[in-house]
């Protein structure tokens, strides 16, 4: 056995033992744990969405203590500020010299990884703060800029049924998010499970499995992960036929109003790899970018007022899209 196949086996090994401490906690929801690992993997960020009570703020805390990086919760409220978030200059005084200086106390931001709570519950000024960061990896202050820590995550958190004391996310906030996961309700025989295990004197300790430096090179070998030509075009195919004007598919001329851009496409190659490598494999297969297809497209077509009239979702989109376009394969 090679280096290079060592480090592959040793990291899907590290993999699964996270998946296995988070199940210490979590009961079910493997669909779940896999798109949070995967946005890891592929080095984003994540939204997930679900009613109170799914355990997404629980789920998003146990897999950081299985992670050997900095944590931190920002708790989003209405009257959060950005500075709040990224931090504030203070003047200070030296002792020696007596002079007064302003120094900049960096904020939560300044973390590998961010659990923005219900982050649709602050104003659009605010949620902004988090722009630079998602994006550049870095924050500005004052016209100087701080590089954040990597390996850095956001994974954030919204209530899709309270209406009142809400701002939705503008859509160029939620396209930085790498994948939107919906979080749905336990099986009948989870739920039983997750009373019976959270009602008791049961207390499990997690242990940290996993470390910084680990999961940079895992997000190094993922994009080292094989994916064919003929897959990449589908993907491509796949994102166009989202544009309502320039898609040839009826059904998306007839319910969408803007449809994704070509980060989706990236998004998608990226995370399938990520998938294939979860899964223990190091080539992409057609299955990886069905599944993947759904948390990827569905905050990048927004649907016109008749689709919203009709209950017709992104969701619908792309299954359709799916079941319309397939693979031209290579001769």
């Amino acid at each position: 056995m090679d280096s290079t196949e060592k480090s592959v086996r040793d990291i899907i090994e590290k993999l699964r033992a996270l998946k296995e401490e988070i199940g210490k906690i979590i009961v079910g929801q493997s669909d779940i744990i896999d798109q949070m690992l995967i946005t890891f993997l592929a080095g984003g960020h994540a939204l997930l969405e679900g009613v109170p009570g799914l355990a997404k703020t629980l789920m998003i805390r146990t897999l950081s203590e299985a992670i050997d990086l900095k944590f931190r919760r920002i708790q989003f409220t209405p009257d959060l500020m950005p500075t709040d978030i990224i931090g504030t200059e203070v003047l200070e005084e030296d002792h020696t010299t007596g002079k007064r200086i302003f120094k900049f106390n960096q904020g939560p931001i300044f973390a590998n990884i961010i659990l923005a709570d219900e982050i649709n519950r602050t104003s659009p000024k605010t949620q902004s703060a988090l722009l630079e960061a998602m994006q550049e990896f870095e924050v500005t202050y004052a016209g100087i800029t701080h590089k954040l820590e990597k390996p850095f995550f956001i994974l954030a958190t919204q209530n899709p049924i309270e209406q009142s004391g809400t701002f939705p996310l503008p859509e160029a906030q939620l396209d930085r998010f790498l994948l939107y996961i919906k979080v749905n309700y336990p099986t009948a025989e989870e739920e039983v499970s997750i009373l019976n295990n959270t009602t008791g004197k049961k207390n499990t300790e997690i242990k940290k499995v996993i470390d910084g430096s680990q999961l940079l090179a895992a997000q190094s070998l993922v994009r080292e992960v094989h994916i064919n030509h003929d897959l990449i075009e589908w993907v491509s195919r796949l994102v166009r036929a989202t544009r309502a004007g320039q898609s040839e598919s009826s059904f998306v001329n007839e319910w969408v109003r803007w449809g994704a851009g070509p980060r989706a496409g990236q998004a998608m190659i990226l995370t399938a790899k990520a998938r294939a490598l979860l899964k223990g494999n190091f080539s992409v297969t057609e299955e990886d970018i069905e599944k993947i297809a759904y948390p990827v497209l569905r905050h990048r077509i927004l649907m016109n007022y008749k689709a919203e009239a009709e209950s017709v979702t992104s969701y619908d989109v792309t299954k359709h899209l799916l079941n319309e376009i397939r693979i031209k394969k290579s001769i």
